[in-house]
């Protein structure tokens, strides 16, 4: 079965909220195996960050041939409540829609690529599928697992596409050809708790906490550049945990969150920020979750824009913006673009799908397999 409408539905009806595992990789093999695809898969990771389940398909073509990859997640959000269907893993299609969680982040990708591939003759070259159940987690364990994976086997593609929903207002109008990185820091202060009518006999670490995140909130990372926004820094939480009226608290803690540009590595962010922190008597515990990246306009992206111009007529938009994805990882690997369905319903109750875009990203997505192994 390759239509892309009941791939995409027995995607959906497979619960996967992260870490995904078991029925929806057993559908996802289910559709692949059928068309000569070899697949692997595989738990990666201990708690409390795994494991996680993930899946490496591949259909050898000539010996020399070009190998293209596709790549995405099958894990989803948390459905929420208040769907108006019958249920957020009970695809149901509604006029020209198909609800369901995962309908365009990102199962109805996912599915427009095996409709895509069935279409891609083996002699054509090497096709691959890099498919994680973490993606919308943490992301210790999944592609950075099968980046591994690949690594050890021999697997090189030369050339990515990520399915992430990319485009904004009609199918086609965007592709990610960069993101930002992101950094999250936590910030400590330690005082030393007392009676707030001695003062003299405790260390309040408030005042401190506030001088240094003013200090953060003032500073002006950059102002952009031609490919990227400027980075922002953003304060996410602030806590104490003082219950009490008349305690001075021991400890202040802060959160920051950063999304920067090319103008910086989560290194020199983290030693900026170190250094603030040391300022005011604080410590600072950063954690990067991914470097900036920019797939230079050139054959990947040439190829991208007229598989989306002869199928929507539109020329999509390179663009660096939004949040991270495993584009972040697969960067290291080759060159990664990023194209997919409208984002609007993304991570909302009643995500839905035009099915008459499911059918056009699938042959778009032909038409960039094709012309990437052929080029």
């Amino acid at each position: 079965m390759t239509d892309v409408l009941e791939l995409a539905k027995r995607l959906i009806s497979a619960p996967s909220v992260t870490p995904a595992s078991g029925a929806v990789f057993d559908a996802m093999e289910a559709m692949l195996a059928p068309l000569g695809f070899a697949v692997h898969r595989f738990m990666a990771g201990e708690a409390p960050d795994g494991p996680v389940e993930n899946l490496f398909a591949i259909r050898s073509g000539p010996a020399g041939s070009r190998h293209f990859a596709f790549a995405g997640h099958l894990d989803v959000v948390p459905p929420g409540e208040g769907w108006s269907t019958a249920g957020a893993f009970e695809p149901e299609e509604r006029g020209a829609l198909l609800y369901g969680r995962g309908a365009v982040d990102m199962k109805g990708s996912i599915a427009c690529m095996v409709a895509a591939v069935a279409n891609v003759p083996q002699d054509a070259g090497t096709i691959s599928f890099i498919i994680t159940g973490d993606e919308e987690g943490p992301a210790i364990y999944g592609t950075r697992a099968l980046i591994d994976y690949m690594r050890d086997q021999g697997h090189q593609p030369d050339l990515c596409l990520v399915g992430e929903p990319t485009s904004v207002q009609r199918m086609g109008d965007m592709m990610k050809v960069g993101r930002r990185g992101s950094l999250n820091i936590w910030l400590t202060v330690e005082g030393k708790e007392g009676h707030v009518a001695y003062p003299h006999l405790a260390d309040n670490p408030i005042p401190r906490m506030v001088a240094m995140l003013a200090d953060l909130a003032a500073l002006e990372l950059d102002r952009g550049n031609d490919w990227f926004q400027p980075s922002n820094l953003e304060i996410t939480e602030l806590e104490v945990g003082n219950p009490a009226t008349n305690v001075i608290p021991p400890r202040a803690t802060a959160r920051l969150s950063i999304r920067f540009n090319d103008h910086h590595t989560g290194a020199s962010l983290s030693e900026l920020v170190g250094g603030i922190a040391e300022k005011h008597g604080g410590t600072a515990l950063p954690i990067i979750s991914g470097e900036p990246f920019l797939t230079l306009p050139g054959e990947f992206s040439a190829i991208v824009a007229r598989a989306v111009q002869a199928e929507t007529g539109l020329d999509p938009e390179p663009s660096t913006t939004g949040g991270t994805s495993d584009a972040r990882f697969l960067r290291a690997v080759c060159p990664v673009i990023e194209f997919g369905l409208i984002n609007a319903t993304m991570h909302k109750r009643d995500e839905a799908v035009a099915i008459a875009d499911l059918y056009a990203l699938s042959r778009i997505y032909t038409a960039i397999a094709t012309a990437a192994l052929q080029s």
